[in-house]
């Protein structure tokens, strides 16, 4: 750009919206799933996982026609998530199955399963 003689103010103005650009898919309206997580994500409600220490949190992982979520092992991430999918459910009229399995660290106590499991009404654990 600043080849082609445009000011430096308007170089800094276009590389902003570029740099910091964000998207949100709204159908009729209403947020969908990711964007209910990306949401509850930024105001620090649900954590998500790290692969590495320096590495980005992922709170989910979407597919054509599944999603796996990485909320945190406790009651208040199984609230937060529970609260999430209800909302979705009912605004896009898609039905979540509760009765899916969830998967746990292996570092996740007892206890915390249980009160998971017994949020979100899930059937069966196992650990990874």
């Amino acid at each position: 750009m600043k080849k082609m003689g445009f000011e430096r103010g308007w170089i800094d103005m276009i590389l902003k919206c570029v740099l910091s650009v964000s998207y949100s898919v709204i159908i009729n309206g209403l947020p969908r799933l990711s964007s209910l997580i990306r949401l509850e994500k930024t105001e620090n409600i649900i954590k998500g996982v790290k692969a590495s220490q320096r590495g980005p949190a992922i709170s989910h992982l979407l597919f054509s026609d599944d999603c796996i979520l990485f909320p945190e092992a406790t009651e208040r991430g199984a609230m937060s998530l529970k609260q999430i999918l209800m909302e979705y459910e009912t605004n896009l009229g898609q039905c979540v199955n509760f009765e899916k399995s969830v998967f746990y660290s292996s570092n996740t106590e007892e206890r915390e399963k249980m009160t998971v499991s017994q949020v979100l009404a899930f059937r069966g654990s196992n650990d990874i």
